[in-house]
C-alpha cells in the first residue's frame, strides 16, 4: 500500500477503502467493511466495569474527584482504545491488509493491560469502614507467609516496588503457575516488563493520575496510604481462582 493511500485510511478511520478502475476516484465501501467483519471471526465488546462502592467511599485516603476521573475518564479510555484496536485488527484479518498490523497490535496490548489491571484495581479495594485495610486473613496470610517469609516482608517488597516504578506504571501481586508461588512486580505504562505465565491477583496503580491531585508528587505517601483501603478478601478470591 503507497503512502497516500495509507494516509487516506486513517483519515477516514479505518474505513475499508478500495480503487476502481485506473484513473477512478477512490470508494469507501461500507459494504466491504462488513463483510471483512463477518469474515474476521468473534469480536468482544469491553465494557467499563462498574464500581461496588461510591466515588467518596474511599476517604480520606483516595479522594472523590480523583475517583471519578481516574473511574469515568481515564479507564474508560483504554476501554476504547482496547475496542477499536481490536476492531481494526479484525478489519485487517477480514480483509488481508496488514500494514497497520504492528501499530494495532501496540494499541491493543497498551490498552488491553490498562483496562485489565484497572478493572483488579477497583476490586481490590474496599472502603476502609467497610472491609479495607487491615491484614490479610486465611489462605492469602498464609501464602504470603510461605513466599515472603512475613506480612512485613511482602509489604515492604511490595511498597518498594511500587513507589521506584520508573515513570507511569504499576506495583502488581501475582501468582507464578510455573512453580506456584505469590511475587512481586513493577510494570512500566500498563504492559512493559510483564512474565510470562503469572496472574495478576493485586495491583496499584501508581501513574500520577491515581494520586496527584490530593498527593502532588508525593507517590510514597499515596502508596503508604493506599494500604488502609486493600480489600483483602477480594485478593484471597483471586488467588483462589488463578490455583485451580
Amino acid at each position: 500500500m503507497d503512502d497516500a493511500r495509507r494516509n487516506f485510511l486513517k483519515g477516514a478511520g479505518g474505513a475499508i477503502v478500495t480503487a476502481g478502475i485506473a484513473g477512478a476516484p477512490f470508494i469507501s465501501s461500507q459494504a466491504q467493511a462488513q463483510n471483512a467483519m463477518a469474515a474476521a471471526g468473534k469480536l468482544t465488546e469491553h465494557k467499563l466495569p462498574d464500581l461496588d462502592y461510591a466515588y467518596n467511599a474511599l476517604e480520606p485516603y483516595i479522594d472523590e474527584q480523583t475517583m471519578r476521573l481516574h473511574h469515568d475518564k481515564h479507564h474508560h479510555g483504554y476501554v476504547n482504545g482496547l475496542n477499536n484496536a481490536e476492531k481494526q485488527l479484525a478489519l485487517a484479518r477480514g480483509s488481508g491488509d496488514y500494514d497497520m498490523v504492528q501499530h494495532w497490535s501496540q494499541m491493543a496490548a497498551f490498552h488491553g493491560a490498562g483496562h485489565y489491571l484497572h478493572s483488579i484495581f477497583w476490586k481490590v479495594m474496599a472502603p476502609p469502614n467497610n472491609g479495607g485495610g487491615g491484614t490479610p486473613p486465611g489462605m492469602i496470610a498464609e501464602k504470603i507467609k510461605e513466599d515472603f517469609g512475613s506480612f512485613e516482608n511482602f509489604k515492604g517488597q511490595f511498597s518498594a516496588a511500587s513507589k521506584s516504578v520508573e515513570g507511569s506504571g504499576w506495583g502488581i501481586l501475582s501468582y507464578r503457575l510455573r512453580d506456584q508461588r505469590l511475587i512481586i512486580l513493577q510494570a512500566e505504562n500498563h504492559q512493559k516488563l510483564t512474565q510470562w505465565v503469572d496472574t495478576p491477583l493485586m495491583c496499584i496503580d501508581v501513574w500520577e493520575h491515581a494520586y496527584y491531585l490530593k498527593y502532588q508528587n508525593k507517590r510514597g505517601e499515596y502508596v503508604d496510604n493506599w494500604w488502609n483501603v486493600v480489600n483483602w478478601p477480594q485478593v484471597e478470591e483471586h488467588l483462589r481462582l488463578a490455583m485451580k
